[in-house]
């Protein structure tokens, strides 16, 4: 058996029980200056960088069936001018979050399947979720937002990351509305003369779904909000933009909710992938008067993210990270335990939409396993040549993410920073440097759990040379549960 579990480690490249460890519940708020650095922090580097995830993977001694179910844990890594690196993690104190640590029991279901003790019974008819604000966090508007995208945004003080309380965002949403938790950040908007704008969107899904894009200057303003209805049920977590498009690509899902009413089961467990159905390309314009939605229809699979897309030769070219198919979350399943070996893995894709043919072809560029990706916030929308994304150590197969791709689009070159046997990583944040003349010149920042110490690190890599030995390695005095995603603003907080 020994030899058996010792071929099994060799051949994964990571250990299954160390990878378990990184979901450990990280139930401490620390406040600290980092002192265990290798190498050396550059003096250029001076910004924050916000992380959003689960910090919770339990309540009050029950398990969550998911870890998407987790309740939002905001991490703040402070570069400071002289060289110091703040670091400081907060809970987002949402009504549900204090509600459950003040009377010490679940008190809520989970979106993805985690059911309140008490079995059936105890969960029939209750659709009163809570709001986990745990998915995303950007500063935008003078404002530091933790972003879930079925419940309004929660403001948070960026200094302390004390919370403030919901952000209806000066009137543009109403209670119990909704926004997305992936926003794009528009660099030159054409239609503000070109001043950076974040674009967002809305969806309130039923037999037919209404999608609502908003726009928002840089002091937090509203600039354009319009509303479109597509047929059927959506189900869409991230959404690109081009300078005069939206793209939000619907899967093909379905959704019974009679077993959620009942209590039988969690939402989650309720949406049904149909692989051999298309999926539907809604394509917005962001232009006034918003009159030519399209919706197109080609086989993409299953997608959660999207890395950019843009415009050229008439045409708009979306990328993607698509998979073949979505693992259903079914009942007296454990996600601690997933089978990678049997799941299909995340791969990047180039549609190319030719608006006038109404066509679209998809051609794959990366076939290694990967997820969360990142570019040079100058090119969101426009075309660029290099993404940096989080991937499997070797070529071929699922598998945890233990490692850093940067691909080059240009000439396919590609570079990989490996983090394998004991590290797993996070979502790569490129940080461009302040005189920077050439699109990857920069640095990555990412969290690697390492299961070794069973503690997290975060790393600095150098973005024109990614596979040479990290600038820096900034070691935590403790481990932060495996995250989603964050954002980068040049602004310190301490």
């Amino acid at each position: 058996m020994t030899n058996l579990m010792s071929q099994e480690k060799e051949t994964l490249c990571y250990d299954r029980q160390q990878w378990r460890q990184g979901y450990q519940s990280q139930p401490n708020e620390y406040d600290y200056f980092i002192e265990d650095i290798e190498g050396k922090v550059p003096e250029e580097l001076q910004g924050t960088l916000f992380r959003n995830g689960p910090g919770l993977l339990e309540v009050q001694g029950t398990p969550l069936k998911h870890p998407f179910d987790g309740d939002g844990m905001i991490c703040a890594i402070s570069f400071l001018p002289n060289g110091k690196v703040h670091f400081r993690n907060r809970f987002v104190r949402t009504e549900g979050y204090v509600k459950e640590q003040n009377t010490g029991k679940m008190i809520y279901r989970g979106v993805f399947g985690t059911q309140k003790p008490g079995g059936w019974l105890n969960n029939i008819f209750d659709v009163n979720i809570k709001n986990i604000a745990n998915t995303n966090v950007v500063y935008w508007g003078n404002k530091l937002l933790a972003l879930w995208e079925a419940a309004e945004p929660y403001q948070l003080d960026p200094k302390t990351l004390e919370t403030i309380g919901i952000d209806y965002l000066d009137g543009v949403l109403n209670p119990g509305e909704s926004i997305s938790a992936h926003p794009r950040f528009d660099p030159t908007s054409e239609l503000d003369k070109g001043q950076p704008c974040l674009v967002n969107f809305s969806i309130k899904p039923g037999l037919s779904s209404k999608i609502t894009i908003y726009e928002f200057a840089e002091n937090g303003s509203l600039l354009r909000r319009h509303s479109h209805t597509v047929p059927g049920f959506s189900f869409i977590h991230d959404f690109a933009i081009t300078p005069h498009y939206c793209l939000l690509l619907q899967n093909p899902v379905t959704f019974n909710p009679l077993p959620y009413f009942l209590g039988l089961k969690g939402a989650g467990e309720c949406v049904n992938f149909h692989p051999k159905k298309p999926s539907q390309l809604i394509i917005i314009p962001r232009k006034p008067p918003y009159e030519k939605m399209k919706v197109l229809e080609t086989n993409a699979g299953f997608v959660f993210h999207h890395i950019n897309a843009f415009e050229k030769d008439n045409n708009i070219y979306l990328d993607s990270i698509c998979y073949d198919s979505l693992p259903q979350v079914k009942p007296n399943t454990d996600y601690k335990e997933t089978d990678f070996e049997n799941l299909d893995p995340g791969q990047i894709y180039r549609f190319k939409i030719d608006l006038n043919k109404e066509t679209i072809d998809p051609e794959m560029l990366e076939s290694r396993c990967c997820e969360f990706s990142d570019i040079h916030p100058n090119n969101v929308g426009r075309n660029y040549r290099y993404l940096f994304i989080g991937t499997a150590h070797k070529n071929q197969g699922n598998a945890p993410l233990q490692a850093i791709l940067k691909l080059d689009l240009l000439t396919g070159k590609k570079q990989v920073h490996s983090f394998a046997p004991q590290g797993y990583v996070g979502e790569p944040i490129f940080v461009p440097k302040p005189k920077a003349t050439r699109e990857d010149e920069g640095w990555v920042l990412v969290m690697v759990y390492d299961g070794d110490k069973h503690r997290s690190d975060i790393v600095i890599l150098d973005g024109e040379n990614l596979e040479k030995e990290a600038i820096a390695t900034l070691h935590l005095k403790h481990h932060i549960p495996y995250g989603l995603h964050g954002n980068w603003t040049s602004e310190v907080f301490i």
